[in-house]
């Protein structure tokens, strides 16, 4: 029988030095591991995981934005045009601000109880609130509904860590590539669905009359086919394997998960690691971490902000600086860009990654998107065919370069810390990146408000100075990816 100190050897991280490689008998943990090292191939199977979860927390979080400016205007809660903007912001920021609050508690529940439990937990979550968010009747359903899919939805920071830990180490950036283009694509189908679903009785009338019950809620069907989905990966997940190490009898169990608290709370507690003492390095001491963090927020409030102003500037009204267009050709130009990304993060990404790493992939990325968000405006005089044309190459090159940088971010933090730290890891990350994705909405809705009231201003007059400020974001972004602000993982100092 394995003594303890048999066992907690066999939680170190397995390297072919010579000797036999250990592994403890029911450990979920080491059973991925041995799977790892008797396979060295990709493991699609697994992958298929990270996949359709991610997808699963995306959709929900996008598919409102193509039909929430007929949403706010229905619900009658803005008293002018000009403010629907502003009331939609709030309703956008609500999911963030309800992730906020928990996604360290969920990161650090997951190297807890295990990677599994919360994802589950996070999809059934979705079920439920995004479901009743399609039947809200009133603005502050809405803004309930999503504030509680957003706080009850741990999945992103878990499943980044899972990724990870489901293949060997050549392997990691197109497991975390996987993670931003479902991410990337999620962000993209969700609006196609509630750009072509939305409204049914409307651009349907021959299926849906305005009596039945779709035409009573015209934004249920979308949310309905993005619930629907998050069950069958519910159902998917019973199947789904355990990464975190758990050993029973020893002192060190479970990587020493007691003192993941202690990592965020107290920078000089000393844990016992496996097999020896060493102290671990506090969450907020760990300065690659932090600072790719740091970056990863700035960016993810630049491209939310983004995704809420597109879809507002493209469907509002031309007198006021806008496209005229309607949710289903918002809904239209978001699929194409859907389509691109799939194909760009399976074949292109991995490629660019290998030759020129992440940081400088993703400042090549950051530089790229500033003379496209400048062309934004200038769209408006632009007539068809030409605009569907010039829009959707717009859409597809700045989605993909947005991708670019957040994959580079992910590798960054996730080869930061250990594991027995990524969940926790994750989990700040998330918490810090829905704090500036509760605001970007928000912030972004009143600008966008307050663009469309100065259509002849003399410094960028209205569209132009969204625009001109997603750029500023873009720009200090871009900044910040060099030193002295961003330290990193020692394999990456060659960047």
């Amino acid at each position: 029988m394995e003594d303890a100190e048999g066992q907690s050897a066999s939680l170190l991280e397995k390297k072919a030095g010579g000797g036999r490689t250990m592994y403890v008998e029911g450990c979920p943990g080491c059973a991925v591991d041995r799977r790892k090292a008797a396979n060295p191939g990709i493991p699609y199977g697994t992958f298929i995981y990270v996949w359709i979860v991610t997808l699963c927390t995306a959709l929900p979080i996008s598919s409102l934005f193509p039909f929430l400016y007929f949403m706010i205007r229905d619900l009658n809660v803005a008293k002018r045009t000009e403010d629907i903007g502003f009331y939609a912001g709030f309703v956008g920021a609500s999911f963030m601000f309800g992730r906020c609050l928990t996604s360290t508690a969920w990161g650090i529940a997951a190297d807890r109880i295990g990677r599994k439990p919360v994802v589950v937990f996070g999809i059934f979550s979705v079920v439920v609130f995004n479901t009743l968010f399609g039947l809200s009747v009133s603005y502050w359903m809405a803004i309930a509904t999503r504030f509680l899919l957003g706080a009850l939805n741990g999945l992103l920071g878990p499943i980044k860590a899972y990724a990870i830990e489901v293949c060997r180490p050549e392997h990691e950036a197109l497991a975390l590539s996987l993670v931003s283009t479902a991410w990337g694509i999620g962000l993209i189908i969700g609006p196609a669905l509630g750009g072509y679903l939305a409204m049914p009785a409307e651009n349907f009338p021959n299926v849906f009359s305005p009596d039945s019950f779709f035409g009573r809620f015209p934004y249920f069907l979308p949310c309905l086919c993005t619930s629907v989905f998050a069950v069958v990966v519910l159902i998917s997940c019973i199947w789904m394997p355990e990464t975190l190490h758990k050993h029973k009898g020893s002192e060190n169990e479970n990587q020493s998960i007691e003192g993941l608290e202690a990592h965020l709370i107290d920078p000089k507690e000393n844990i016992e690691e496996i097999g020896s003492l060493n102290t671990k390095k506090s969450l907020f001491k760990n300065w690659p971490l932090m600072s790719s963090i740091i970056i990863y927020c700035v960016f993810s409030f630049h491209d939310m902000a983004y995704t809420e102003v597109f879809s507002l500037w493209a469907e509002s009204d031309k007198k006021y600086g806008g496209l005229s267009f309607s949710s289903e050709d918002v809904g239209q130009v978001l699929a194409v860009t859907g389509a691109s990304l799939l194909v760009y993060q399976l074949f292109l990404y991995p490629r660019i990654n290998k030759i020129l790493g992440p940081i400088n992939s993703s400042r090549i990325a950051a530089i790229l998107c500033i003379p496209i968000l400048f062309a934004y405006p200038y769209m408006t005089y632009l007539s068809e065919p030409g605009l569907s044309i010039i829009l959707n190459i717009a859409s597809v090159i700045k989605n993909n370069l947005s991708v670019t940088i957040i994959t580079g971010t992910f590798i960054l933090q996730n080869n930061a810390v250990p594991q027995d730290q990524r969940g926790a890891a994750n989990g700040l990350s998330m918490t810090g990146q829905s704090f500036f994705k509760a605001v970007a909405p928000a912030g972004a809705g009143i600008v966008f408000s307050w663009a469309q009231k100065r259509q002849h201003g003399f410094f960028f007059p209205g569209d132009q100075m969204v625009f001109f400020l997603l750029n500023v974001i873009e720009l200090l972004g871009f900044i910040l990816t060099f030193k002295p602000f961003l330290a990193v993982p020692e394999q990456y100092n060659r960047n």
